[in-house]
């Protein structure tokens, strides 16, 4: 779920620790608190800390590992009321989606990996049959840790893509150093303090408050990063990271389209992308952010979403649960990039249904806001907007709006939306994502068994599933010989009669597979 940018401000310090950053509550404007900015030598020191620390993690094995991590799980449960404000204080969202999120998928995070980790990483045996030279000889692959792990998180879901990184990272037995957004560090410093109290050990875990040059030296230190932020931040990332030359795995930007057909139960379709383009007020990768809806069918889902869409409560959190349904824009810059886009499209044409416009008073919210009359000359259709917008486009058939789908640099994730899920899958199988979901979106992410990773300009690799952990490690590969000859038949010296004989060997194990 990346944040579509994480930029250096444009005045920073320099990577100055003895200045600070301030942390602005984005629904009220006012000052949270102020955390320091760490210079590059700060990193260094913090990267050979947790290098000194990892052996000794490592060797704890799984099963302690996994004792601190349900330890971590019950403390966020016990802490949930504490664990939601600091979220929301930092980010002005819901307290309903700081819930939904940040809380609701890192609890079960931290016990999935707990159990899953270790099987995941266990020692795989190799048959040995298919090559005549290993026959006989026990061939295994092993998982061991990369050493210390750079995450670099984004503002949009401070626990969720920043701490949530940092668990399989952990698990696997590496330390960790995690570097939150400038914006919304104060999520990360908390899950720090979490789990040491929870009984990690010292330098196993920390967090690198800063801005763009904390980031920057953290990857010339670390043995492997993964970045969730926008993708042309993404792109310099990996060149940093191919010139330290480590392995870098990177969640990008998204422009997420969602396909209706002519046989969608238009009800749920219409609730759905409501609330999958306005929940965490659309500051969200794998929100929808553009909708193609057949013709016939196209009347009905726009009144819907609009009815949905202008009924919403949108605030602050303050109110507590239940009070609002819409929160505050996160990153300021974002809510200019919000504006540009709905100008943009009004511009050109498009109409505005509902909102449309900064909301006046304190704090920094954009109004739910509902576009149609768009098309691909539009950058509401072509941009990552990241914010509560859904700019909804009529088609003729189903094979214009796959057509429209793939017109774009990104391929995060979409989704179908019919009454044939044997069709919908077809279609999905179409689209060029990473992930496809048939009548759902978003709740992917919670199978935490199923891969989840962008195609083209959306990022390289995947979180979750096997490869989710797998790849914060080294693959060491074992072949293992119990019974062998003193001399194998290839060895010195050469002789022309074993020349011939395996010759002819080759010839009666691959000889009749390569015949027409």
């Amino acid at each position: 779920m990346a944040s579509v940018e994480q930029r250096v401000p444009a005045e920073t310090n320099g990577g100055d620790s003895t200045a600070g950053i301030g942390v602005e509550n984005p629904a009220t404007g006012e000052l949270v608190r102020t955390v320091p900015s760490l210079a590059a030598s700060d990193v260094k020191e913090m990267v050979a800390r947790a290098r000194a620390a990892q052996p000794g993690w490592d060797a704890l094995g799984f099963e302690a590992r996994g004792r601190v991590f349900r330890r971590a799980q019950k403390w966020m449960l016990d802490n949930a009321d504490r664990v939601i404000a600091v979220v929301c204080s930092e980010t002005g969202k819901t307290v309903e989606d700081a819930q939904l999120t940040d809380l609701g998928y890192t609890v079960p995070a931290l016990g999935f990996w707990a159990k899953q980790g270790p099987k995941y990483l266990t020692d795989e045996r190799v048959p040995s049959w298919s090559t005549p030279t290993a026959f006989a000889k026990k061939l295994v692959v092993r998982y061991a840790p990369v050493g210390v792990v750079g995450v670099v998180g984004p503002w949009n879901f401070p626990i969720v893509n920043s701490f949530g990184d940092c668990i399989p990272a952990l698990m696997a037995g590496n330390a960790v150093v995690l570097k939150p957004s400038e914006v919304t560090p104060l999520s990360s410093l908390l899950m720090e303090e979490m789990l040491a109290q929870c009984g990690i050990p010292e330098g196993v875990f920390q967090v690198a408050t800063g801005d763009g040059v904390t980031g920057a030296a953290l990857i010339g230190e670390v043995d492997c990063l993964m970045f969730t932020g926008s993708t042309a931040t993404g792109r310099k990332v990996a060149r940093e990271a191919a010139e330290a030359l480590i392995p870098c795995y990177l969640e990008l930007g998204g422009k997420d389209p969602m396909i209706v057909c002519a046989d969608a139960d238009i009800e749920r379709a219409a609730n759905a992308a409501a609330f999958y383009s306005m929940n965490n007020a659309g500051q969200t990768c794998i929100s929808v952010e553009r909708a193609y809806v057949e013709a016939p069918v196209y009347d009905e889902f726009v009144a819907r979403v609009t009815e949905s869409i202008r009924v919403l409560r949108q605030g602050g959190p303050d109110g507590g649960p239940g009070t609002v349904d819409v929160g505050a824009v996160i990153f300021p810059p974002q809510i200019d990039i919000v504006e540009d886009h709905v100008r943009d499209a009004v511009e050109k044409g498009a109409k505005v249904l509902s909102g449309g416009r900064v909301r006046p008073g304190a704090g920094r919210f954009y109004e739910p806001t509902v576009l149609v009359d768009v098309d691909h000359s539009m950058k509401c259709m072509t941009e990552e907007t990241f914010g509560p917008t859904i700019p909804i486009m009529k088609v003729p058939d189903v094979e214009e709006a796959l057509k429209l789908a793939n017109d774009s640099p990104y391929g995060l994730q979409a989704s179908v939306w019919t009454g044939d899920l044997e069709r919908g899958e077809a279609l999905a199988r179409r689209i060029e994502a990473g992930v496809v979901c048939v009548n759902d979106a978003q709740l992917n992410y919670f199978a935490l068994n199923l891969p989840m990773g962008g195609w083209k300009g959306s990022g390289i690799g995947t979180r979750h599933g096997a490869n989710g952990i797998r790849k914060y490690c080294k693959m060491q590969s074992l072949l293992v010989t119990r019974i062998a000859p003193k001399r194998e038949l290839f060895m010195f010296p050469y002789a022309a009669g074993r020349t011939r004989l395996l010759r002819r060997a080759l010839g009666l194990l691959y000889g009749r597979g390569s015949r027409p």
